[in-house]
Formats: structure tokens, C-alpha cells, sequence
């Protein structure tokens, strides 16, 4: 047992059906059914190996597509395919999660042999939104139909679905009130590297933050330097942008009014409160980028045509960001820089990314756009840690026990 949850040494899998919840949610094509990237798939492959190499009657559930908006769902069928071949075993599918079609194929598994059912969110009660709304407790998720239909089913559960550990749904905390259940290896392997980053980093540590999700990054900085976990914060992308912004700095009318229509204005007062107490050690840019008829501009803040929307940061920034990263001995990194999917707004990321390649310090890199980074500029074998989790990775930083991990601690106290 390790964090008060049950790892996979204690369980006996031999012969008994284990449901295995991971988060294998990756980018892709919906006009193909081609997936973008495998790299979270690759990463819970351990765990599967391991359960069907002991024997175990294995049924994967996973979600695949964005939780807010129900168009940008998109079945599992492709990351059985990609399954298979990574672990060199047919993966069945079914496109179906809890329907007496599902229930036959689990009750018909043999020793080893592994299945994957489609999108749990597909199931109503598995979106955000019933998530927000209704606010279930763990208890009363165990009430769902996800949980009652498939729970009878299985003999244990395993959770390797770190990346979504702070989501508080059936297929994640539901299971654990009724089954005994353990972490996988990769839930295991990315709660150790990330306690360890928050106890003992080596110093400097320093915190690179970016891209566009901002609540959680201002509730973590304020946590991460309050306690003295991260000496510096450097920042890009949205996060520098309603920073600046709350310094009353000038980021151009299109910025601001992207932070208004992201539903992020709030964030600005929690900004100025953060940088009053914190402010020297909070590294935000002096100049930024934007487009001009789709040629790439930069200017001082205090030059910044009024209309412009920035969209990266400045590349003195961006080297001035990389000398420190590279001084560093620990960095943390969230998020890109700016919108470095386009030539020419990719320039700030690039340079920041080079850094973490060259840097001597401990790196350790989460979040989607983060990993996808890593990969466009060839630093994946570089960085110390690749964490797969983006929203649960940093509020596990904040300091905030997870609606996972209190799931599975009860799991570890309800059936010892």
C-alpha cells in the first residue's frame, strides 16, 4: 500500500474479472477515425500487460472527447486497434458500455484475454455537466447505472486514470464503494514523481506556465510559492496575458476581449491578488507577438497597437525564460507560450521547449498541450517526467486531495 491506496502487489488477478479504468483520451480525426497521438495510450500499457499477462478477464473503460460539448465525442474503436498492437494481444471492442450486448462479452472473457468498451461518456451520467449539476457523493454514484450494471459483473476494480483524477464521476469513484480496488502502475508512478516534486525539489525549481485553461494555474502558483515549492514562476499564453492585464499592463483589445468571452475575467482579480503577494517571484513578459495581414509582429507592451491580440510571447522573453530554465535545477511546465500550432506564433514556445531540452535541471512536463509540444519539437527523450494528466497535475499541486485518491482510500479502509 503506498498514500494509504492498495497497489498492484496486493491484488490476485488470476482467473477473476478486473475492471480497468484509464484515460486514453487523445486527439483525433474524426474524418479518418485516426488518432493524433498514442502517447497516453502507450503510457497505461504497462498496467494492461500486467493484469492480462496474471491472468485476468480484463474490461477496459475509457472516455475518448471533450466532457463540455456532446459533438466532440468519438468512440474507442481506434484505441483498440492501437491497443493491440502495443501489447501484441487482440483487444476486443464493443460498442456498447453497459447494455446486455457489454454484459454478455464480459461474462464471456477468458484468462487473459482483454476488452474494451466504447465511451463511457456516452452514458449521461459519466458528462460534466450531470458531474456539476447533481454533485453526487461517492456513495450515491455507487446508485448509477454505470456502476450497478457492470460492478456485479467484476471481482476487483483498478484505476490508472491519473490524468483524470480530479474528475468526480461513476467510472472513476464509483467502483471503489463496491469492489475492492487498487492503483495501476502508471497512477502509482505519476502520484510518486509529483509528491516528490512538491516535497524535495531540487533548487532552483522553477514553474513554467501557460496555455489557455487559468483557473486552476493561479489557485496552484499561490499554493506552489506560499509554500515555497517553486523559487520562480515563469509565465506565457492566457495565464501572462490576465496577469499583465491585472498590472493594468496594455495586451490589446483583442486579448481582452478573448478573456471576457472565455468566461475568464474573473480570473483578473484573482491575479492582482496573487501578484501582491508574490509579485517578485511571478515572471511575466515585457513584450508580446501578434499578427498583422498574418505576418508576426512583436512590440513592447507599452507600443502594442490597441486592437492587437497576442498570441505569444516576445522572443527576447522567450531566450531571457530559457537562460533561467536552463540556471534551473527542477521545472515544472504547463502549458505553451502561445499558440505554437502556427508558424508563426510558435516562435516563444520553440525557444522555451529548446531550453527544457538542453537544460541539466530535473524537467517534468504535464497537460496535452504540454506532451503534444514535447513531441512537435522532438523533446520527448529529454524530459525527465512526462506526466499524462494536465487538470488532475495541477490540482494535485494545489494541495487538494483528489475525488479519486479519497476514492480509492476508502476502497483501500472498506475492503481490507
Amino acid at each position: 500500500m503506498r498514500f494509504g491506496i492498495k497497489t498492484l502487489d496486493e491484488a490476485q488477478v488470476k482467473g477473476r474479472t478486473v475492471l480497468c479504468r484509464v484515460d486514453i483520451n487523445q486527439p483525433v480525426d474524426q474524418k479518418t477515425g485516426l488518432l493524433k497521438s498514442t502517447a497516453r495510450i502507450e503510457a497505461c500499457v504497462p498496467t494492461l500487460k500486467e493484469l492480462s499477462d496474471k491472468g485476468a478477464r480484463l474490461v477496459i473503460l475509457a472516455h475518448q472527447g471533450s466532457d463540455i460539448e456532446y459533438k466532440n465525442f468519438y468512440t474507442t474503436a481506434p484505441h483498440a486497434e492501437v491497443l493491440s498492437r502495443l501489447l501484441d494481444k487482440k483487444v476486443a471492442f464493443i460498442d456498447d458500455v453497459t447494455g446486455p450486448a457489454a454484459r454478455d462479452a464480459i461474462k464471456s472473457l477468458r484468462e487473459g484475454e482483454i476488452l474494451l468498451l466504447d465511451n463511457v461518456r456516452f452514458c449521461a451520467e459519466e458528462q460534466t455537466l450531470f458531474e456539476q449539476k447533481l454533485q453526487l457523493s461517492h456513495a450515491q454514484q455507487a446508485k448509477t447505472q454505470v456502476v450497478k450494471k457492470l460492478a456485479p459483473l467484476a471481482d476487483l476494480y483498478v484505476c490508472d486514470a491519473f490524468a483524470a483524477a480530479h474528475r468526480d464521476q461513476p467510472s472513476l469513484c464509483g467502483f471503489e464503494q463496491v469492489l475492492p480496488s487498487y492503483m495501476g502502475r502508471l497512477f502509482e508512478r505519476e502520484y510518486v514523481v509529483i509528491s516528490e516534486l512538491m516535497e524535495h525539489p531540487q533548487r532552483p525549481c522553477v514553474f513554467v506556465l501557460g496555455g489557455a485553461k487559468v483557473g486552476d494555474a493561479f489557485l496552484m502558483m499561490d499554493t506552489v510559492l506560499s509554500r515555497g515549492s517553486a523559487d520562480q514562476v515563469l509565465t506565457g499564453g492566457l495565464v501572462a496575458n490576465i496577469l499583465l492585464a491585472a498590472k493594468g499592463e496594455k495586451i490589446g483589445q483583442g486579448s481582452m476581449d478573448y478573456i471576457e468571452q472565455s468566461n475568464n475575467a474573473q480570473y483578473i482579480q484573482t491575479a492582482k491578488e496573487l501578484l501582491a503577494k508574490h509579485a517578485d517571484q511571478i515572471v511575466v513578459p515585457q513584450t508580446l507577438a501578434y499578427l498583422d495581414n498574418g505576418e508576426r509582429r512583436e512590440q513592447a507592451l507599452t507600443a502594442l497597437p490597441d486592437n492587437a491580440s497576442a498570441l505569444d510571447i516576445g522572443t527576447e522573453d522567450a531566450r531571457r525564460y530559457a537562460e533561467i530554465i536552463r540556471q534551473a535545477k527542477t521545472v515544472f511546465v504547463n502549458g505553451p507560450m502561445g499558440v505554437f500550432e502556427e508558424a508563426q506564433t510558435e516562435h516563444g514556445t520553440k525557444i522555451v521547449w529548446d531550453a527544457l531540452g538542453d537544460t541539466q535541471a530535473y524537467t517534468v512536463i504535464g497537460g496535452g498541450d504540454s506532451i503534444t509540444a514535447t513531441s512537435k519539437y522532438a523533446k520527448t527523450e529529454h524530459i525527465g517526467y512526462i506526466c499524462t494528466g494536465g487538470g488532475a497535475l495541477i490540482r494535485f499541486l494545489t494541495g487538494e486531495e483528489l475525488p479519486v485518491v479519497k476514492a480509492l482510500r476508502h476502497a483501500a479502509i472498506a475492503f481490507a
